[in-house]
């Protein structure tokens, strides 16, 4: 008995020590941050951003990376699931809209919970629930535009929301779902923290600072306060950081802003610390998030052992044609385009990975990679082998994370809506319709960047070695270029899966 109770205490040791090589992940991920609003990808941008400058400088920062979509929700599932999100659907979750996630779908985060990490979700979700399951029999709801709205009365707030976080991975939640859609109310794991009572009043909130609240009609905790969405959840995120022991198991935190996506909403103790407004102020905020996450990271003693990565869900949003006018902060700086656009400002995002002891800190990477490519590499940190029916088009970055120069990928294919596709392949870029622009033209902002007239084509072809900003179209000049990523396109767009380890 002795014996058999020392070797299971053995073994308990050892299997804990194998636990503790894990390391721990930490994802930040923002929304709507233009490339150019980061100092160490634009030195001339007008906003601060110390602590993702110190992040870079302590990891490595690539400089071709890219979300799957120009749009939240589409963007946050492929970098969940490896999966590229056109191959399931391509518009966001509406106000009370359902999960996005079939049920056998594999998320990153089921991946590390079933190799034994905690894993825990914050801030923005935006990936749908089963709010059906609350709503009562009765209920009806009214028209509005485009919206349905409900009222508070509505649901059965009492009641656990399913198919949520907690369904697809999460061991616990804190968020608001969304920012500027209903319900206005804290949720922890799967339940209302304060049971709405009331209908949204932009009118009990402080004025906002830029732009439009664009907040969708339906319930509202009568005392929320959107400007406490950031020191909310950065305190929560803070907390459970500390909270980590090196003796622990490791832990995977999926920490996603509300910021700098509209409401633009910065807290008065950062107005002015930018010189692109309060755009500038409220990227700023966002930054100095991240220092106090960072620190708790720090302070937790669990830094060392922490793969950290920073990037955003798409590009910014119109508002920062007005912004280029009045402050000269061009926020897709050195690209063209916005959120939703095909061309390279609507998914050409910042991202940024530190891992001690593998990436050689202040190091720069020029491949090309993708969000989708987390879920494939995190699987080969952890030794997880990842099934043929998951992460169907995530490479490994692995190779590049210890250095190595040649590309792991060469191919990404771009989209926002149904009808419009964009393929990249090593330098060319084609736009597969008659425009990339799909949150409108601005012929203000192109004669100040020296952009031609739209030259009628029904494609558009791009060398971005040689044009990284989609000036000059040269598809009438290479029509056999044309054929060849429009092949591609079909080819991958209908074999259902772009992975190496599936393709082999």
């Amino acid at each position: 008995m002795r014996y058999a109770a020392l070797l299971f205490v053995t073994l308990c040791g050892l299997q804990g020590v194998a636990m503790a090589e894990k390391p721990n992940v930490l994802i930040l991920y923002a929304d709507d941050l233009g490339y150019g609003d980061l100092r160490c990808n634009n030195p001339d941008s007008k906003i601060p951003t110390p602590n993702l400058s110190q992040l870079a400088n302590a990891g490595m920062r690539f400089t071709d990376g890219h979300s799957s979509s120009g749009i939240c929700t589409p963007s946050r599932y492929a970098l969940l699931t490896g999966r590229h999100h056109w191959r399931d659907f391509h518009g966001i979750v509406n106000a009370f809209g359902d999960s996005v996630f079939a049920p056998e779908r594999l998320t990153l985060a089921e991946m590390l919970q079933q190799v034994g990490y905690d894993t825990a979700a914050i801030g923005k979700w935006h990936l749908g629930w089963d709010w059906e399951a609350i709503r009562k029999p009765d209920a009806v709801s009214e028209k509005k535009g485009r919206n349905k709205v409900w009222g508070p009365e509505d649901f059965d707030w009492s009641k656990a929301i399913p198919d949520g976080p907690l369904a697809h991975g999460f061991d616990s939640y804190f968020g608001d779902t969304v920012i500027n859609f209903p319900p206005y109310c804290w949720i922890e794991d799967d339940h209302v923290v304060k049971a709405p009572d009331t209908m949204m009043d932009t009118s009990k909130w402080k004025p906002i600072k830029e732009g439009n609240w664009e907040c969708r009609p339906g319930p509202m905790a009568s005392d929320w306060d959107p400007y406490q969405n950031i020191p909310t959840i950065t305190q929560r995120g803070v907390d459970f950081l500390k909270s980590r022991q090196p003796s622990d198991k490791p832990f995977f935190l999926y920490f996603a802003f509300p910021s700098p996506h509209a409401p633009i909403i910065p807290n008065d103790q950062f107005d002015g610390k930018s010189g692109a407004g309060p755009y500038g102020d409220f990227v700023y905020e966002t930054d100095d998030a991240i220092g106090r996450l960072l620190a708790a990271l720090e302070e937790s003693g669990q830094a060392d052992n922490t793969i950290v990565i920073f990037t955003a869900d798409n590009g910014p949003e119109k508002y920062a044609y007005a912004r280029d006018q009045k402050y000269d902060h061009w926020s897709s700086k050195p690209f063209r385009g916005l959120k939703r656009d095909l061309y390279e400002g609507g998914h050409h995002v910042p991202m940024l990975i530190r891992w001690p002891g593998t990436v050689q800190p202040g190091s720069t990477n020029t491949s090309l990679v993708s969000q989708i490519d987390i879920m494939a590499t995190i699987a080969e940190v952890v030794d997880y082998e990842l099934p043929d029916d998951a992460a169907e088009d995530s490479y490994s970055l692995i190779p590049l994370l210890k250095g190595a120069s040649t590309p792991v990928r060469t191919t990404h294919v771009h989209n926002t809506h149904a009808n419009g596709y964009a393929i990249r392949h090593n330098d060319w870029l084609l736009v597969d319709t008659k425009t990339g622009y799909v949150s409108g033209r601005n012929p203000q902002w192109e004669k100040k960047h020296g952009y031609p007239a739209d030259d009628k084509s029904p494609v558009e072809l791009y060398d971005l070695s040689k044009d990284i900003g989609q000036r000059n179209n040269v598809a009438q000049q290479h029509p056999e270029v044309v054929s060849e990523l429009q092949s591609k396109l079909k080819r991958i767009r209908e074999q259902g899966f772009s992975a190496p380890r599936i393709s082999k």
